[in-house]
């Protein structure tokens, strides 16, 4: 069961990447986030009290991310505190003022403390007017308190927005769960609860004991949450302790703590179960990063150097395309017809602007065009041209969206790359050990000279090893080349340590740009030295077979190959295991045939080389040039 649930996480993990790859679910998740983000915190309590944390978040913003994140924190704060937010509305109404006039302008980074020191005036006078008119009951030191965290919370949602740092995400961890402590849908089930189980379970200790603090803070249970999440955290050290075990630990010492505290409040359980489970599927590391000497010099350029290439990415994400002037179009042919006409001085029509649904609809005979024209037909071939330009603009618009679209995947994939290098240089972790060697066969045959199929197979970072299958469309010296290039550039970036996603992704963003679409199919095997297993990426490429016990297993599914567009992207993902003697076998389109594979596996136990060469052998005859690759994972002898 727990195979089955990993295998559909990483279905939508992938599914959630290639999304975030399209444009306009980029916008979408954008406008949600700030909406919700805006809602949730507006949830947060001291004391029983509103606190302005949504405020500190909209002052840190401008534009219309800033009327999203007040639109959800009015909301929010009617939802959550009913007349008793009323103040955190009017913080808002006034906090969305300063943000769309003072927000985004070039002299805030020479006076970084104006938008906090803003957030802190805001509350201190609705603090007042509220005081003065509606007689509220706020002590003075919760007064000074809201002052505090306006401003305070302002400061730390710039810093966070404008760059990565691990103490800013520690505090703004501790805030959210500081907000989320109040949601609490239904009985037993608090998002606090869930998000302090996730930093328990995976975060450093830090975010672990921030969170904790500010469960306290609001005050929903009486068993002490800092010493739980400590405690859970301090599980870690202990040599030995599995993941799993680990990711239920937060439950397990919240119970142990909760009966030496004399408590029975068993309503943060089920949050902190579910927490640590959902750490157990997301991937990350925790810990302090260790910048030292030279390392740590290299580390913060690196996060420097990503940083600059993440906020690239943002900024052409955000570049918004001007409306075609379809006006001026029509305007324009309407003054070519009539610069020539001879009766244009006794023209009544002289002037009179046309209608833009001109442009969007077959002409026909001249149907929609002013009745009293003379010239219909000059009016016409000039609207005809009109027509011609506006689709050319549409063209020249879409092409250069596909260009931006690649140049921001490629600062995304950069960005996350440099910065996963950045986290490794941190880590004081042994490398891992490996423990199978490959043993790989590949036989290949051509049909019109050149082989346009291309089998690299080379090792990459961390026990990684690659099988290349890259098939040129068609067959000669094109094809041959075609597959050359794009299976060299795949070894070069995986070599690397560039992600396999990543990589396969620019080669999708090349095709395109290249207006090779199609030119390629894609098949890159991933192979896991350490623990046995294989993952097969396809791109448009034939099935691949897994032999187990003799039996031939079909993976992969037909897809259109790479370069038909650099957002939708449609590879396929695979996971399998080699840890038993099972081989894998990569298949060109022409050595597809499953009964030609069946009927060479009489003996189970047949080398890899001559699996692939009875394979090609029995595949023969074909129009399309033929490769066949076969692997298998060998156990390395243990060391006595």
């Amino acid at each position: 069961m727990m195979v089955a649930l990993g295998i559909y996480v990483r279905r939508w993990q992938r599914t959630l990447r290639r999304w975030m790859m399209n444009p306009r679910f980029h916008i979408l998740a954008q406008t949600l986030a700030y909406i919700l983000s805006g809602f949730l915190l507006s949830a947060a309590s001291l004391g029983n009290m509103v606190q302005p944390l949504t405020l500190g978040l909209l002052c840190a913003v401008s534009g219309w991310p800033a009327v999203l994140i007040a639109a959800g924190g009015m909301a929010g704060y009617l939802a959550f505190w009913s007349s008793a937010g009323t103040q955190g509305v009017l913080w808002l109404c006034l906090g969305l003022t300063a943000a769309v006039m003072l927000g985004g302008r070039s002299f805030l980074r020479t006076m970084p403390i104006l938008m906090p020191a803003l957030a802190g005036v805001i509350t201190a006078v609705s603090g007042v007017v509220f005081q003065m008119m509606f007689q509220e009951t706020a002590p003075i030191l919760m007064y000074f308190l809201r002052i505090g965290l306006a401003a305070l919370s302002t400061m730390l949602f710039t810093a966070i927005l404008e760059k990565r740092d691990p103490v800013v995400e520690w505090l703004v961890c501790g805030a959210a769960v500081l907000a989320l402590a109040q949601v609490i849908p239904i009985p037993y089930l608090g998002f606090g609860y869930i998000a302090a189980g996730i930093l328990g379970a995976m975060g450093a200790f830090p975010a672990a004991a921030l969170a904790g603090l500010a469960l306290d803070l609001a005050q929903i249970t009486p068993t002490p949450m800092t010493a739980v999440l400590c405690l859970a955290y301090m599980l870690r050290l202990i040599p030995g302790m599995k993941k799993g075990v680990l990711c239920a630990a937060g439950g397990v010492v919240y119970v142990v703590v909760m009966l030496l505290c004399g408590v029975h409040d068993l309503q943060p359980l089920p949050g902190l179960l579910i927490g640590g489970f959902v750490a157990y599927w997301i991937p990350g590391k925790s810990g302090l990063s260790h910048r030292r000497g030279e390392t740590g010099f290299a580390q913060v350029r690196l996060e420097m150097a990503s940083s600059v290439l993440s906020q690239t990415q943002r900024l052409l994400l955000d570049v918004e395309e001007h409306p075609i002037d379809e006006e001026a179009i029509v305007a324009k042919a309407a003054e070519r017809a009539c610069s020539g006409c001879p009766y244009r001085n006794k023209c009544k029509d002289q002037g009179q602007a046309l209608s833009v649904d001109l442009l969007h609809r077959p002409l026909g005979n001249g149907a929609g065009l002013p009745n009293t024209c003379r010239k219909s037909g000059r009016l016409l071939q000039e609207l005809r041209r009109g027509q011609e330009q506006l689709r050319a603009i549409r063209a020249d618009r879409d092409r250069r969206e596909e260009y931006r679209a690649a140049v921001t995947q490629q600062y995304h994939f950069l960005a996350e790359y440099l910065q996963d290098l950045s986290d490794t240089l941190a880590q004081r972790t042994d490398p891992p050990k490996q423990f199978y060697q490959p043993e790989m066969a590949v036989c290949s045959a051509a049909r019109d000279g050149m082989n346009g199929d291309r089998c690299l197979m080379f090792a990459g970072v961390e026990c990684r090893y690659y099988i290349v299958l890259c098939d040129g469309m068609g067959t000669g010296p094109e094809a041959a080349r075609d597959g050359k290039i794009m299976g060299e550039m795949l070894k070069k970036l995986l070599s690397a340590g560039y992600p396999p996603e990543f990589a396969l992704r620019s080669v999708n963003s090349l095709c395109a740009l290249l207006d090779r679409a199609g030119a390629v199919t894609i098949d890159l095997a991933e192979l896991r030295l350490d623990t046995g297993k294989a993952t097969v990426y396809k791109w448009g490429a034939a099935p691949s077979y897994v032999i187990s016990k003799g039996a031939a297993i079909k993976i992969g599914t037909a897809t259109p190959p790479p370069g038909l567009s650099v957002t939708d992207c449609r590879e396929t993902v695979e996971q399998l295991s080699l840890r038993r003697g099972e081989m894998l076998i990569l298949l060109s389109d022409g050595a597809e045939g499953e009964e030609s594979l069946r009927r060479c596996l009489e003996d189970a136990a047949q080398p890899p080389g001559e699996l692939a060469a009875k394979i090609l052998a029995c595949s023969a005859g074909g129009t399309d040039d033929a490769t066949v690759a076969v692997v298998r994972l060998n156990s390395l002898p243990t060391p006595t």
